[in-house]
């Protein structure tokens, strides 16, 4: 995440304030600039270019619109197709949890420059989120042509907690469910809808494998064993689309990360020399090389800072030269996307 900033006083805040704590400015974000504007002025003064998300009751939401409008939801919100009904009380409030994890990613997807059309714009294949609640009917978290469904008692941590640990997961949370489903989104927007089958089963798999067969065969055995040369988990074993999914939200997780800390100041020493074995690279890794050097050595260091404050490893993974090769052909799909290219993948 970006450093930012009050705009009245210079102050620093963190990207889910409304308010800052220092000049008592009404702030809100705006995403296509990615800044923080007044909405209210320390004075009282209602800003007559930005006006607060429809939803910033409903779901907490600190983002804005143009005043022009006033009363519309954001660029996040709008992406929210279904969500609990008012009366189910429990599930509102994992339902504010999990639009907050929903809004950091949707900002990243943004700052990173990737195409985030939304099911109003295209109603077959845009961007939607259906946020469930299985108190009453039964939720099954997944992607289908654009439409990613949570389970919002996902954000119940208990329940997260204990699921995890009956699966033998390292690490859950929501805003890594979220990360995964929408690389299964952006599978189909920056790989099958860019001719870039052939690139692609020459690195993840082919994808025509039958799904079921490979789900029924990966829940109703042993589980897999020796899957963390190839593969930056056990899930990603399941499918080449489980692959790749795996592999972009590791993507995200680390471009998010190693820019907070960046932007916060926070610096940890890189040895020189390459992480990637070249015999194993196929790509030419360029920004990932470093990248991946970068953040071996950090989450090094937070996770020996977790381990002495008593918790688990705050990433709780090895990312073997495969999986970096496997990061490096994510990252140059999404630059790619980026820079409005098509071209350079597909061999």
């Amino acid at each position: 995440m970006r450093d930012l900033h009050c705009p009245v006083d210079d102050a620093r805040v963190f990207f889910e304030n409304d308010l800052c704590l220092s000049c008592g400015a009404g702030l809100g974000f705006e995403p296509t600039s990615f800044r923080m504007v007044s909405v209210v002025d320390p004075d009282g003064t209602t800003s007559a270019e930005w006006a607060r998300c429809a939803n910033a009751g409903l779901a907490a939401c600190n983002w804005v619109v143009p005043a022009a409008d006033a009363g519309a939801l954001c660029r996040s919100c709008s992406l929210t197709r279904t969500r609990p009904p008012d009366d189910d009380v429990e599930a509102h409030r994992w339902f504010l949890d999990a639009e907050a994890a929903k809004r950091r990613l949707v900002a990243q997807l943004l700052d990173l420059g990737l195409p985030v059309v939304g099911f109003t714009e295209d109603p077959e294949h845009g961007l939607a989120f259906d946020l469930l609640s299985s108190q009453l009917d039964r939720v099954t978290i997944g992607h289908e042509d654009g439409l990613i469904t949570l389970d919002l008692a996902e954000a119940d941590d208990a329940r997260r907690e204990r699921v995890r640990d009956e699966l033998g997961e390292a690490y859950r949370t929501v805003l890594g469910h979220f990360r995964h489903e929408v690389g299964h989104y952006y599978w189909m927007v920056l790989v099958r809808d860019r001719d870039r089958l052939e690139w692609f089963r020459a690195r993840f798999g082919d994808e025509r494998v039958d799904y079921g067969d490979a789900v029924a065969s990966h829940y109703g055995g042993a589980g897999p064993t020796g899957w963390e040369e190839e593969h930056v988990s056990a899930y990603a074993t399941m499918h080449p689309w489980e692959d790749w999914a795996e592999t972009f939200a590791h993507y995200l997780h680390i471009r998010d990360s190693l820019q907070t800390a960046a932007e916060t100041g926070l610096r940890v020493d890189v040895p020189d020399g390459p992480t990637v074995d070249p015999s194993v690279a196929d790509v030419d890794h360029g920004p990932v090389r470093r990248m991946v050097d970068e953040w071996i050595h950090l989450a090094a260091a937070l996770n020996a800072l977790n381990r002495s404050m008593g918790a688990h490893d705050l990433y709780p993974f090895v990312l073997s030269p495969t999986v970096i090769d496997k990061l490096a052909h994510v990252d140059r799909v999404v630059r790619e996307a980026a820079t409005g290219r098509a071209d350079g993948v597909r061999r």
